[in-house]
């Protein structure tokens, strides 16, 4: 795992289940292909990354307000704070 930093946006985690499991929320929806999958620990949004087209897990944080997220990928375990960039 990466190297972790003190990220007061911590305080933000809950305990979620994944909203859509099985991909992308808005992808689902729009028709439309991802490439990995981020869990909101907020709310279980599950968005697809930066490397995706839509781009809808940084959206939904920048839009809503949900700063951390979980990668979705198989043994991946890290978080990303989209705040203040960094892992926790």
């Amino acid at each position: 795992m990466t190297s972790v930093h003190a990220d007061p946006h911590v305080t933000a985690i809950r305990a979620v289940v994944p909203r859509t499991p099985q991909g992308c929320e808005e992808c689902l929806r729009l028709g439309t292909p991802w490439v990995h999958l981020r869990l909101c620990l907020t709310c279980g949004h599950v968005g697809c990354c930066d490397s995706s087209p839509g781009k809808h897990a940084s959206a939904h944080a920048h839009t809503i307000g949900h700063p951390i997220v979980q990668s979705m990928e198989p043994g991946e375990d890290w978080r990303w704070c989209y705040v203040d960039q960094n892992f926790v």
